[in-house]
């Protein structure tokens, strides 16, 4: 329990002090060994994406595997550096405020198309159309939801396996940004890449929810979770951004535009209409949540005053 929790210390150090590699970003070398399986196993069937998802993900999850098992056998510090550098390449808690505050002081600043191309480089949505009200509500959903999968889920992962789980996680987290889409390419290829995700993400992101509710308007949070989370369309973001947005007392979800059509998405959360400190209240969220696991941890360790030592 030690190790677990000084490779989580030193990795979210590393994630703060240096933040994502600016060149030959892992990921993006896995990005184009997965474009390569694709184009090798791609067809129109789920049984060829679960082919390309084992492909693209299993050696290197092997990989990781054994060569934390031969630093152990080395050293168990050799080890515990290994699956720390493992989590702080699959941590994006650092990113996450490089990408959501130049949206928040663009906004302050009343500058609404640069508060557009900002929050166009962390959503899907046609952000062109968006007004002030959007655009915050982009970006506080932005970074709720990947407050879940770029740092708890992760966080989660490689304290449950060291390595192994931080790359199997932030790889098939991957894939599915790639191939995990619901059109016509994807639908049956992307399957897998969509399930496996899912499956990865469905505790973490719940640990996620009752972390925002713990920090938040807990009461509003959990009432939050418990009838709005089912009605969006992911299983994992839903609860997720429904806690969040309750804890933080925001109205979230409602329309937004996609591929030139306004789409009418669930309400999420109750209270105000997201603003540009808004954005930067969910950044606080996610943070805060992240120092409370860590506390929960040392806490785990400290021995209790009333039992003998």
């Amino acid at each position: 329990m030690t190790t677990v929790l000084l490779v989580a210390v030193a990795a979210v150090l590393l994630d703060l002090l240096l933040g994502e590699p600016r060149r030959a970003h892992p990921l993006v070398l896995f990005g184009r060994w997965a474009q390569r399986i694709e184009a090798r196993l791609y067809r129109d069937r789920r049984r060829a994406g679960v082919a390309a998802w084992c492909a693209a993900v299993l050696p290197w999850t092997l990989l990781a595997a054994l060569l934390q098992a031969g630093l152990w056998w080395l050293s168990p510090w050799l080890a515990a550096a290994f699956s720390a550098l493992a989590l702080y390449l699959a941590l994006g808690l650092r990113s996450l405020g490089e990408h959501a505050l130049p949206v928040a002081l663009a906004l302050e600043r009343d500058d609404l198309p640069a508060a557009r191309a900002a929050v166009s480089r962390i959503v899907s949505r046609d952000t062109a159309r968006l007004d002030r009200t959007q655009v915050a509500t982009a970006a506080t959903e932005s970074v709720l939801e990947n407050g879940s999968d770029a740092v708890f889920a992760a966080l989660f992962w490689a304290a449950l396996l060291g390595a192994p789980g931080a790359v199997l996680y932030r790889l098939s987290n991957t894939l599915d940004a790639m191939w995990g889409y619901r059109t016509p390419r994807y639908r049956h290829f992307g399957w897998a890449a969509a399930r496996i995700d899912d499956v990865l993400n469905w505790l973490p992101a719940r640990l996620c929810a009752l972390t925002y509710a713990v920090l938040g308007d807990t009461a509003a949070a959990l009432r939050c979770w418990r009838l709005q989370g089912r009605g969006w369309k992911s299983p994992n973001a839903g609860p997720v951004m429904a806690a969040g947005a309750g804890a933080l007392r925001l109205r979230l979800g409602g329309a937004a535009p996609y591929h030139g059509q306004w789409q009418m998405r669930p309400p999420l959360g109750e209270g105000e209409l997201p603003r540009a400190g808004s954005i930067r209240r969910a950044l606080r969220l996610v943070r805060g949540g992240v120092l409370l696991w860590l506390t929960v941890g040392a806490a785990m360790l400290a021995p209790l005053p009333f039992l003998p030592s």
